[in-house]
């Protein structure tokens, strides 16, 4: 992944549409298709770490400005997301190596993630948002830890998928209960400061789903590594207590 900065963070103003950097043009050959749905995929990866990244920013950092630059930039995601999946389908109708099918069926399911990463973005800027009217809780150490550790999850598992590195995956997946303990330790800590002071429980309530968000990005973080995984060797290892029922 090519780490964005989210301070230049500069969404641009359109809607669902495909965007006219990927714009097609006729006559593409099916191996330009794959670059091109590789050039998609890992230009969405960008995308996605630069919002989250500027959504965790603007909580830490009670930036309203740069919670509304994160909910302006979801149409741009929301863009990429249906170029992957136009050229994912371009792709499904032509001949194509086993290798390659492993690489756009992968494709298909890591986009659901990143788009609903995006997704997780917006909902930590609008916490942004509500959480600026009010008082600021008492400083929280395992917020910024839990937020370094998903952090560091999103980026092993696009870093992953840009080298198709499969050790790296497996060490994001294995990864995941780290971030599992730091969220259950934050969500003690946010009850504990509700239960002391009632001034606490708006804050504190909103700051439960910020940390849930967070949470939840690193489980998309383990669903792109697992694809990655899949994409390399095909070898599925999603839902590994379900394997062999039904």
């Amino acid at each position: 992944m090519i780490e964005s900065d989210s301070e230049q963070l500069q969404p641009r103003k359109r809607g669902r549409s495909a965007s006219p950097r990927f714009a097609r043009t006729a006559g593409r050959s099916y191996d330009e298709d794959v670059a091109l749905l590789r050039k998609q995929l890992l230009t969405l990866c960008d995308l996605v770490g630069a919002q989250v990244s500027a959504g965790v920013r603007s909580v830490l950092e009670r930036d309203r400005e740069l919670a509304g630059r994160v909910v302006e930039g979801d149409r741009e995601v929301d863009g990429l997301e249906l170029q992957v999946d136009a050229t994912c389908r371009r792709l499904l109708t032509l001949r194509h190596p086993a290798s390659d099918l492993r690489f756009i069926t992968a494709a298909l399911k890591i986009v659901v993630d990143l788009e609903r990463m995006g997704d997780l973005a917006v909902n930590v800027a609008q916490r942004t948002i509500e959480l600026v009217e009010r008082p600021p809780l008492h400083p929280l150490p395992d917020l910024e830890r839990l937020w370094d550790l998903c952090q560091k999850q999103v980026r092993a598992a696009f870093a992953s998928l840009a080298a198709a590195d499969v050790g790296r995956a497996q060490r994001t997946i294995a990864n995941d209960e780290l971030v599992d303990s730091r969220y259950h330790t934050l969500f003690s800590e946010l009850l504990g400061l509700m239960m002391e002071d009632p001034k606490n429980i708006h804050s504190g309530n909103s700051m439960l789903f910020v940390a849930k968000h967070l949470e939840r990005l690193a489980d998309h973080a383990v669903n792109v590594a697992e694809m990655v995984i899949y994409m390399v060797k095909g070898k599925e290892v999603r839902h590994p207590r379900s394997r062999g029922l039904g």
